[in-house]
């Protein structure tokens, strides 16, 4: 992309209702636009990152055996009123009716919705285990919804259902959700901390939260330090393999690490003092175990292998998809703006023209520009007719991993200036050597469209 062909609104001032980095940044670098409280459209930029997010999730669950589907926004109230939660979901549910007088609400989550599906179509336990999921936008009515996209009213989030026979199947569905979300967020750049949680309106007796650690973070948190020296990496899991799951499961759980519902102190105050921490933290996940809760009034059963009705196993994994945009800016921004970890950043690579109209620079940025696409790179050429120092400005804000700088005086030499935006250190090369090392870089980072 060309940034004099594309619509990126930044701005100089920091609006004064941003209250934190993220909600700042967001709205300076002309990735949203606040149309009501809580309720952002999204622009060019941050749309693009929104997508990049959802497709790393969508690829992560695909890994791991999980069934993509797409659910309506406006859910009948009669499923909510047979598993009874119709009443009990409080004044965050946004109820209205339709022409009829039918009772409807626009989803804050679709257990119901999800169960009805599944009693419709399944009625053997050899078509388990199954889980299904969707990634979709989601409405709560926060009472004051506040710091952008991370405390909004409308959401756009994973939520994933599984179906098992037993009890034991579903406890290794919730293993297996805890390994493909500790992969996810990684592959985002994040450290995103399991901890136990309380469950809240969905219920259940087995649940984890994924926090990531930041001083604006709406949680406080617990934990024992040794957690935040565990990283998933490379490693291959089957995730057919209970043993291997629930191994992942033991490594990641068994070190303290609570949200402050939660919280023990008597067990807190076991752990070494020099390990005990007490932090704020922003939740980008959650899994639940519930069991029957829903199947049983909503009779999703199952002929069991004894020829019995048998009521199925559930439980809910939930990713923050647009809170996460909010959450990876909080864990990594410097003074100057946003800075994007390669998995999710919009554009892989900035080209600055520090001399636009010059002859030899314009046609050395066309042949970098034209190289990283050849590769499967998306560049982002500022070929405006600005000052340098605006256009540096505008690569800081937006956050963009590497800049390649073209000008004049460099091109003299055959060399480029190679910039990480994460250190600050620059590198002197020939343009092809950049290209080089760009592709290099993003090797392990691509990711395939959905």
């Amino acid at each position: 992309m060309r940034l004099s062909r594309y619509f990126l609104p930044v701005l100089k001032e920091t609006p004064a209702e941003a209250q934190i980095v993220s909600h700042r940044y967001m709205l300076r670098a002309g990735m949203i636009k606040q149309q009501s409280a809580g309720i952002y459209s999204w622009l060019p930029l941050g749309f693009k990152v929104l997508r990049k997010i959802e497709n790393i999730v969508h690829e992560e669950q695909v890994r791991a055996g999980h069934v993509p589907i797409q659910m309506p926004i406006l859910q009948g109230a009669d499923l909510w009123r047979e598993s009874g939660r119709y009443d009990d979901y409080g004044q965050e549910m946004l109820r209205m009716q339709d022409r009829h007088g039918r009772d409807m609400l626009y989803t804050p989550t679709a257990e119901e919705m999800v169960t009805d599906i599944f009693r419709s179509h399944v009625s053997s336990y050899k078509d388990l285990p199954l889980t299904l999921y969707q990634i979709q936008w989601k409405f709560r009515d926060e009472i004051r919804p506040r710091f952008g996209v991370m405390r909004g009213r409308e959401f756009y989030m994973k939520d994933g259902y599984n179906f098992d026979l037993t009890k034991e199947d579903a406890l290794h569905a919730y293993n297996r959700h805890l390994v493909s979300y500790l992969r996810t967020y990684e592959r985002m750049g994040l450290q995103a901390i399991p901890m136990r949680a309380d469950s809240g309106p969905i219920g259940g007796d087995d649940t984890h939260e994924f926090l990531v650690l930041a001083e604006t973070g709406e949680s406080e948190v617990f934990y024992d330090s040794a957690v935040t020296d565990l990283t998933f990496g490379d490693r291959e899991i089957d995730y057919d393999s209970h043993e291997q799951c629930r191994a992942i499961l033991d490594e990641f759980t068994s070190k303290y690490a609570r949200t402050d519902e939660t919280h023990d102190e008597a067990l807190f105050n076991a752990i070494p003092e020099e390990r005990r921490r007490v932090a704020r933290g922003i939740e980008v996940g959650q899994i639940f175990y519930f069991g029957t809760k829903y199947s049983e009034p909503l009779g999703a059963t199952v002929q069991g292998p004894d020829g019995k009705p048998t009521p199925v196993h559930m439980g809910s994994h939930g990713i923050g998809v647009s809170r996460l945009l909010g959450a990876i800016i909080e864990a990594s921004h410097d003074d100057k703006g946003i800075i994007w970890p390669e998995g999710v950043t919009p554009f892989h690579c900035g080209i600055v023209n520090l001399k636009q109209g010059d002859e030899e620079a314009d046609a050395a940025c066309d042949a970098l520009y034209k190289s990283l696409t050849a590769l499967g790179l998306e560049p982002l050429y500022d070929d405006r007719k600005e000052r340098a120092g605006g256009k540096f400005a505008t690569m800081d804000l937006i956050g963009l991993p590497w800049r390649i700088t073209v000008g004049p005086r460099g091109l003299k030499n055959g060399v480029v200036e190679l910039t990480c935006r994460r250190t600050g250190e620059s590198e002197e090369m020939t343009p092809e050597q950049a290209v080089a090392k760009v592709a290099g870089i993003y090797e392990g980072h691509m990711v395939r469209g959905f």
